[in-house]
């Protein structure tokens, strides 16, 4: 699993006038090329007078399936430069479809590439980004006497305690950054002298807007 991802936050829509040109932005989070071809399917039903739905899609961590699609433009004007923008702004599982009402003035190939662009970036922007990061679930029991140092610790580190159990002895679960784990481990054993049990649950990615 990776340690991060970014994707939009949330499904969304945008629109734009160029030049009398109606530009709509439709961003959709996606799982698989299955569900963006009944998405991109279900949208040109929906603007069927539209002259062009101009679509592109990132799937996998690594970008490792690109799709992009004119849809009647001039060849490289919308979907490549609508591709480009996914991928500078590093988001992944995401489809962009932009619907295009023609307004009766034509905008030349470098107009066209702007618009599209434009009508992506904005559309990002419009619905905002997250960044999920890959957390380590942590089962930390200590006893009663050490209780209160730990939970001194946790909180001065800014660490966010998701529960804590009274049995025979205090269990504290809490979730931090993967990468952190071992590190995170040694400052708590050497904090405790070594009185504590830390046990791993799941591992979980969680999302905050950037």
């Amino acid at each position: 699993m990776e340690e991060s991802y970014i994707t939009i936050k949330e499904n969304g829509v945008h629109e734009l006038e160029i030049k009398k040109s109606r530009f709509i932005t439709k961003l959709v989070r996606i799982q698989s090329e299955k569900e963006a071809k009944e998405i991109i399917q279900a949208t040109r039903k929906e603007h069927w007078k539209a002259n062009h739905n101009c679509i592109a899609y990132v799937l996998g961590q690594h970008h490792d399936i690109q799709r992009s699609s004119d849809d009647g433009e001039p060849s490289g004007t919308a979907g490549v430069p609508m591709l480009e923008v996914l991928k500078k702004r590093n988001v992944i599982n995401t489809l962009a479809i932009v619907t295009r009402y023609f307004g009766g003035i034509k905008l030349g190939a470098g107009g066209l590439i702007r618009a599209y662009s434009s009508a992506v970036a904005e559309g990002l922007d419009t619905v905002g980004l997250v960044k999920g990061t890959l957390q380590q679930e942590l089962f930390i029991t200590v006893d009663y006497a050490s209780h209160n140092v730990l939970e001194h610790f946790l909180r001065q580190e800014n660490f966010s305690i998701a529960e804590t159990n009274f049995t025979d002895k205090v269990t504290v679960t809490l979730m931090i950054d993967e990468k952190m784990v071992a590190e995170f481990e040694k400052q708590l054993t050497n904090l405790l002298s070594g009185q504590l049990q830390v046990e791993l649950g799941e591992k979980k990615y969680f999302e905050h807007p950037i």
